[in-house]
């Protein structure tokens, strides 16, 4: 299976760290659900992934590689193919190793782990040393353990194969690996599997191709330039993680039923497939205010340069200051200054958005465009290639931007490294402001025929208060038992999202807490943020006093929650903080508390 893209770099790990800052930087590929915390409904309601199968919301993560220049900064090594560095995808593999005769079986929900060890360095033995291990393309050699000390004209393509055996109990672990095990023998990828860990699942398998020979010149001598993000320079500490977001009936008949030779997912009828510009439109904007990408002075986090042999420790006493916040802003706000409000990142591939006027420059910014634009009497402002502005005063449907989904435009403006100018195929929409002014985060609204101003329809999550995470402790990811009525303390499975819409409710009400007091979730967040069209210290005291709270009085700006249950949930935090839900780490806790 193809992940064309990421949706996400930076420093979160709901496995390892849940709720919390990580201790390195991440690539992540998969749905749109992922999160510093996340449950397996939430990766089921992601509105897209930057993986093909549709069916498949799941999330699959490795460290980032960097270059260690000659100058002593750090460069992140983008993927073959991704000379901009702006997707970054891998390949994940869902290979039949089972024994002769065994019936292979789907993960199920609620399931994670993680493969290899981050403070690994130097070749242990084992089943779990020899899940990693790198390809040297274009090198005529055979593949290492380590990061190897010669050049690789193709690329250098990283790999981890995933534990296929489970104890059939527990969905999770402490250590993330001890409820799953590697097949009995000598071989980490094939075998039967141990008394102990009795369930054959599905295998998968991550590949990530690096394009190393564009840092050719930064060898020294015969000593690669490449490091980890936690700071390995030898490759033993390579390792991913996985979250469930499966349909699980879909992927246990595309288990059952695609045995193709070939291996090709577009043979497999049991799932249905997203284009590659869709998974590219995948992203996630950044909720952690720290420089990831471009020239860096050191790797993010507390990641000195460790080379073994001996393991690798944790900084003691980091003085790691970064938080997890709101979402970054993927647009320039400029609601106040010229009254013209970010619509989204539509699409621009074949037929033309914009034909009323143009223009293009090497010092093109988001202002320049959309001065021009004004001054010509257009409505609509367009942005491409980064130097390039378009303008109309009316929205197809068809190039509309999606609802909930960020788009591609992450092409730096020629005139401004920090702002986003569209992409390739990909258009940076701006509208003239009518009776509201408000600026899309995320995705977008309906067309808005000219005059008329667009409305937009995600707003919430672009709050200008952070939400700071400085807690140590992993916070536990909550779940929901009940589908009506105000939520239990403790719960367990969260029902559908709903699209009803609620009267705006205008009471005087308390200040809600901080959100820092309240269990990390998505809705939680969403709820908490102060510039949503409904804040909350309005909305949640006439909600949570509801005798029956039904779906329909959910807002629709709350996107992150899943329905009335969790939102009555999430209030009832807010307005007057209760205990924290238990995590449900074992398969019979959720089938004991649904039932």
């Amino acid at each position: 299976m193809s992940c064309p893209g990421r949706v996400a770099r930076e420093r979160l790990d709901p496995v390892v760290n849940p709720g919390i800052v990580s201790g390195h930087v991440h690539t992540i590929s998969g749905g749109a659900g992922f999160g510093p915390s996340m449950t397996f409904e939430q990766a089921r309601a992601s509105k897209c992934s930057s993986c093909e199968i549709k069916e498949d919301m799941s999330n699959y993560w490795t460290p980032q590689l960097y270059v260690h220049a000659k100058n002593g900064s750090f460069f992140p090594v983008p993927v073959a193919g991704d000379g901009q560095d702006t997707n970054g995808g891998m390949t994940v593999y869902y290979l039949q190793r089972g024994e002769k005769g065994e019936q292979l079986k789907a993960f199920p929900e609620g399931f994670r782990m993680l493969a290899g060890d981050p403070f690994k360095r130097n070749f242990t033995g084992g089943s779990d040393a020899k899940a990693v291990n790198f390809a040297c393309l274009g090198a005529n050699q055979p593949e290492t353990n380590n990061i190897p000390n010669y050049k690789c004209p193709g690329g250098l393509r990283a790999q981890v194969f995933f534990p296929s055996c489970w104890n059939g109990k527990d969905l999770d672990s402490d250590d993330h690996k001890s409820h799953v095990s590697y097949p009995s023998g000598q071989h980490a990828d094939s075998g039967s599997c141990p008394p102990e860990f009795p369930v054959h699942l599905i295998s998968i398998f991550f590949e990530v191709l690096y394009d190393t020979a564009k840092f050719d010149s930064e060898w020294d001598g015969s000593q690669h330039p490449f490091v980890l993000a936690q700071g390995d320079t030898t490759g033993y500490g390579f390792h991913g993680d996985f979250v469930n977001g499966w349909d699980v009936k879909v992927l246990q008949k595309a288990v059952d039923t695609c045995l193709a030779d070939s291996g090709s997912v577009a043979e497999c009828g049991a799932v249905t497939m997203y284009t590659a510009d869709e998974c590219n439109q995948c992203k996630l904007p950044s909720v952690i205010n720290e420089q990831v990408d471009g020239m860096l002075t050191q790797l993010p986090g507390c990641n000195p340069l460790t080379s073994g042999p001996e393991r690798a420790a944790p900084v003691a006493n980091c003085a790691d200051q970064a938080t997890i916040g709101a979402p970054a802003a993927n647009y320039v706000d400029l609601t106040t200054s010229k009254k013209w409000e970010y619509t989204g990142c539509g699409n621009d591939a074949g037929t033309r958005s914009f034909t009323g006027d143009k223009t293009a420059s090497d010092d093109m910014t988001v202002e320049k465009c959309v001065d021009f634009c004004s001054a010509a009497g257009f409505s609509y402002a367009g942005l491409e290639y980064g130097r390039e502005c378009y303008c109309d005063n009316q929205l197809s449907t068809s190039n509309t931007p999606k609802d909930g989904i960020m788009g591609k435009c992450t092409m730096k403006c020629a005139g401004n490294n920090k702002e986003f100018c569209g992409n390739g195929g990909a258009l940076s929409i701006y509208h003239k402001c009518g009776a509201t002014c408000q600026n899309t985060q995320i995705g977008g609204g309906a067309a808005a025929p000219a005059p008329a101003p667009a409305v937009s329809s995600v707003i919430a999550q672009s709050a200008s208060v952070p939400v700071v995470v400085k807690s140590s402790t992993p916070a536990p990811i909550m779940v929901v038992t009940s589908a009506t009525g105000p939520a239990a303390p403790a719960s367990t499975k969260t029902p559908p999202a709903s699209s009803a819409v609620v009267t705006p409710v205008t009471s005087a009400a308390p200040t809600p807490t901080k959100a820092l007091d309240c269990p990390r979730n998505n809705c939680v967040n969403q709820i908490f943020n102060p510039t949503a069209s409904v804040p909350a210290k309005k909305f949640c005291p006439t909600y949570t006093q509801a005798a029956h709270a039904g779906k329909e009085a959910v807002p629709t700006y709350l996107n992150n929650c899943s329905g009335n249950v969790e939102v009555s949930q999430a209030c009832s935090c807010l307005m007057a903080p209760t205990a924290a839900p238990k995590v449900k780490r074992h398969a019979r806790d959720v089938v004991a508390a649904a039932s």
